[in-house]
């Protein structure tokens, strides 16, 4: 994960001004999905620059993590300025210092189209591992398109993407979940066909 820790902590004081036109033409109709009917405690893996903030539900106690400093620097700032009540801290996905079952949900946007494969199955186990049995797990993640025009338009947008984010657009997520121990509910498009909603249960 350190090669993402060095990119995120390049890109963080411009990741809000390079995402800004996605954010207000895509993210932020499709952010709230990922909150809807949660309450009790929630980790928000890959909390980011903080632009989920505004979308808790105000009867959850939210947790964000990121692996980057830099990042969380910024969603500080958003908590801050929205008066926010949410603990921020610095965590490896992969890697979460939480106990077994201490939340009841967790949500990630568009953090596993950045996690190489390998890392896959293992952030999936860890968030499984700290949700508890028969609770949810929700991913916002961009796929690759089906159709003709925008599939041509991710390949030319691939190698920018993968140099500023690392991100991909043929991340397995879907087909990892099973293996992670996890039961894949739901999967939909929800921008075009390029970004699904993901929904997860942790089984009992």
């Amino acid at each position: 994960m350190s090669s993402n820790l060095d990119r995120y902590e390049r890109i963080a004081p411009l990741y809000d001004l390079l995402d800004l036109p996605f954010e207000f033409s895509r993210y932020r109709k499709i952010r709230h999905l990922l909150f809807q009917g949660l309450t009790g405690r929630v980790l928000d893996a890959g909390v980011g620059t903080g632009r989920n903030i505004q979308f808790y539900p105000p009867e959850a106690e939210v947790v964000g993590i990121d692996i980057s400093p830099a990042m969380l620097a910024r969603a500080e700032r958003r908590r801050l300025s929205l008066g926010a009540d949410v603990e921020l801290r610095q965590m490896d996905v992969a890697d979460l210092e939480f106990e077994d079952q201490s939340f009841d949900a967790a949500v990630a946007t568009f953090l596993f189209c950045v996690l190489p494969e390998d890392v896959q199955v293992p952030a999936l186990r860890e968030i499984g591992r700290v949700v508890k049995s028969g609770g949810t797990i929700r991913l916002l993640e961009y796929v690759r398109p089906r159709g003709a025009l925008r599939r041509a338009v991710t390949r030319l947008w691939e190698p920018w993407v993968a140099w500023a984010y690392g991100a991909s657009f043929d991340r397995r997520t879907e087909e990892h979940v099973p293996e992670a121990g996890l039961e894949l509910v739901g999967s939909r498009f929800v921008v075009h066909d390029l970004i699904k909603l993901i929904s997860i249960r942790v089984k009992k």
